[in-house]
């Protein structure tokens, strides 16, 4: 087991660990206030849930717009300063929150967070991918990952105790965990974009989205992606609210069940991946989405926490198998001096996701029942695995 771990670490640079350290602390700090973040708002500005559920919509409409603008920056100026300015920027805005008491200063605020987040995970995938080579991409995007649920795994636990003591101090460790990873890429870590002597033209150098979009295989990969990846967001943002007002499963009992997610992707995502590698990435995403499905039906049959928890656990495998697997694909895909575009656009995905899965669970919620939006997301799945499959035999 030494012998493996000792192989592992050497098979992936100095600044690949210095990555998976920095996303560690700051996930750590940041998810001891997100989770919190709806309570924090609505007891500070004294205001409905709509308005700060708008508020958070408003911050990734703000988060999407941003991502196309993220990629030719990264490819232009290069990754590390766009990731430590992203991280720099963010650490700030969560210590100008603690002292947001209106609702305009805290949408302003949001809204500078939703410019600087799609900066850092634009720069990571890019930078990841430039000090990679291809064959190990994937596990190097799952220790990634496991670093990041990690913290997502400690993060909630403490700050449940943090926030009920200080939200001031829960917002300044979050900051503190952002500026201190700022801190070391800023001193650590090398630039990894190779810079290119010739001088792009005026389209290439605003955009330079033409080729990205013009690459039919890879933007209709990403597009069946962000379709399948709606069941995702709807499981995410509904199932809390769904198993409090249908069944009565309090917020303290709930908690377990996202903590399931992060300690399966800490201790099986490397493991996961070693299989998933090996096969048709394409295959790899119609299993997956197939996961995804049963997941979203299964809460639709369900009646109380196990149900539920055993809903996250199905999804969580098709997490597993899906996510590393698609940003690997996507990053192969990408022409080096155009990678972190591919990367901005791949990563708007989810941000496209997020938009239309709640809302459009709440509508069917509201509209025909409570049970509807887990029957939708198990079709929509299942429709986006046989398009995986169909995509594979149409690119072949």
């Amino acid at each position: 087991m030494n012998d493996r771990i000792k192989k592992i670490i050497k098979d992936y640079p100095n600044q690949f660990w210095l990555m998976a350290f920095g996303m560690l602390i700051s996930t750590i700090g940041t998810s001891m206030i997100w989770p919190f973040m709806t309570i924090y708002a609505t007891e500070k500005l004294g205001v409905g849930l709509a308005v700060v559920t708008g508020l958070l919509s408003f911050t990734s409409i703000i988060t999407l717009l941003f991502s196309f603008i993220a990629g030719p920056i990264a490819d232009k100026i290069g990754r590390k300063w766009v990731m430590v300015i992203s991280l720099a920027g963010n650490g700030a805005c969560w210590i100008l929150l603690s002292y947001a008491n209106s609702i305009a200063s805290f949408a302003i605020l949001m809204g500078l967070r939703g410019v600087f987040q799609p900066l850092y995970q634009i720069g990571s995938d890019a930078m990841m991918a430039d000090m990679v080579l291809p064959e190990k991409r994937a596990e190097g995007y799952s220790i990634l990952r496991m670093s990041n649920n990690l913290g997502v795994a400690i993060g909630p636990a403490v700050g449940g105790f943090v926030t009920s003591a200080s939200y001031t101090l829960a917002f300044f460790l979050a900051a503190t965990g952002l500026l201190t990873y700022s801190a070391l890429l800023t001193f650590k870590a090398k630039e990894t974009l190779k810079k290119d002597t010739t001088i792009p033209d005026l389209k290439e150098r605003f955009g330079g989205y033409g080729q990205v979009l013009n690459d039919h295989p890879f933007i209709n990969f990403n597009l069946i992606y962000a379709f399948c990846f709606i069941t995702a967001s709807m499981i995410w943002v509904l199932l809390a609210v769904y198993a409090k007002q249908q069944f009565g499963i309090p917020e303290k009992i709930y908690g377990f069940i996202p903590t399931t997610n992060a300690i399966m992707v800490v201790t099986l995502q490397f493991f996961v991946t070693r299989l998933t590698v090996r096969r048709n990435p394409l295959y790899v995403m119609a299993i997956g989405a197939m996961f995804y499905a049963a997941a979203s039906i299964i809460i639709g049959f369900g009646n109380g926490f196990w149900f539920f928890w055993l809903g996250m656990v199905v999804m969580t495998f098709g997490e597993l198998i899906m996510v590393p697997t698609a940003t690997t694909f996507s990053a192969n895909l990408a022409p080096p001096d155009k990678r972190a575009r591919y990367m901005s656009v791949h990563g708007m995905s989810h941000g496209i996701s997020s938009s239309i899965g709640p809302f459009l669970g709440g509508t069917l919620s509201d509209s025909i029942s409570p049970q509807t939006p887990w029957f939708a997301g198990g079709f929509i799945s299942l429709f986006s695995g046989v398009l995986f499959v169909l995509l594979n035999k149409k690119n072949h």
